[in-house]
């Protein structure tokens, strides 16, 4: 299957967290949308990767995707290697992607920030055609997703543009909470951690009215892109009327 769009994150609720509404309102437009996951998030202080299997399937199903893989790389080891590179290479040129999503080189976690730099390089590398990478015996053909964009974590950076999630900001708050392991819930027994706190969701949805008023919106969700973005048509444009 080919996707017009693939979400990447280290972890099973990274997407949904930093983008899960740009994936619903790709998946409302009609495009084909997929989501991979890097690891299994197993070194997570809450859950196991059992339980965030489940979940990730769950908000999977909430988001509307064609496709939800985990490609199993050791969490808290993503390494910029052969092996993880041809892992991703093997999904962009199964799934030939125009468009990946991707985090932004400076963040909090390192693996979010290996995973940056995994992803970038192994978008440049997936359209050589002599790095050859097979599959169940099949040779992959070489494939180089057009665009990746970084969306955001922990830390802040000045957008490139912003997507207007208000129409699908239920479904993204959905999405996250089907991943129920990892947030709030007064009856857990498991430590807190920054994103179990009773407040994070209270910061998301801040974060994401904060950015929803920079375009006219109820809700908005950043983007970077390192490339200057071309358009055909000016008026094009969402215009914030302020």
């Amino acid at each position: 299957m080919k996707l017009d769009l693939l979400a990447i994150g280290a972890h099973p609720d990274d997407v949904e967290l930093a983008c899960g509404g740009t994936v619903a309102k790709c998946v409302k437009n009609g495009y084909k949308v997929g989501i991979l996951d890097l690891t299994q998030g197993e070194m997570g202080t809450r859950g196991n990767k059992k339980i965030r299997s489940l979940e990730a399937k769950e908000a999977a199903k909430i988001l509307g995707v064609k496709i939800r893989e985990n490609i199993r790389i050791p969490d808290g080891d993503i390494e910029v290697n052969k092996k993880n590179m041809s892992k991703v290479i093997e999904i962009y040129r199964k799934y030939k992607p125009d468009i990946i999503l991707i985090p932004h080189w400076q963040e909090r976690h390192p693996d979010h920030v290996h995973a940056h730099y995994l992803c970038r390089e192994a978008q440049f590398y997936s359209g050589l055609r002599k790095i050859a990478i097979q599959t169940y015996g099949k040779k992959l053909v070489s494939w180089r997703p057009y665009k990746y964009f970084h969306y955001m974590q922990k830390y802040e950076f000045t957008p490139s543009f912003i997507v207007d999630i208000s129409d699908v900001y239920k479904i993204r708050v959905a999405a996250i909470k089907a991943h129920k392991s990892q947030f709030y819930d007064p009856s857990s027994m498991e430590p807190e951690t920054f994103l179990s706190s009773q407040s994070f969701l209270d910061f998301m949805e801040t974060r994401m009215k904060y950015y929803g008023q920079q375009i006219g919106a109820k809700y908005g969700e950043p983007f970077y892109s390192v490339e200057p973005l071309g358009i055909d048509d000016i008026f094009n444009l969402k215009l914030f009327k302020g």
